[in-house]
């Protein structure tokens, strides 16, 4: 039998433990952030206990992607023609 352990503290501890969650959906919900303060993760396999806390945190990383870089002297001219569209005449 396999199964994962969640340990998540909310200031006090709770344990997420369902036999039936699998470790691709482990990691879904870390990616998407329905486990927050996570403690540990554990694995257990018959009964063999394994630390998966880096490993699953690292595959539920979302990748940073950059933002496409402004031009402030735009944004400017942006403001200033809506700031005219509000003038009164």
């Amino acid at each position: 039998m396999q199964y994962f352990v969640v340990m998540i503290d909310y200031g006090g501890r709770e344990a997420v433990v369902d036999p039936e969650v699998t470790r691709r959906e482990v990691v879904a919900r870390v990616a998407s952030g329905e486990y927050r303060n996570i403690s540990f993760i554990h694995e257990i396999v018959d009964h063999a206990v394994d630390d998966v806390t880096e490993a699953i945190l690292a595959e539920a990383a979302v990748p940073d992607i950059a933002a496409p870089e402004t031009d402030p002297r735009s944004s400017r001219f942006d403001h200033v023609r809506d700031l005219r569209k509000h003038e009164t005449v």
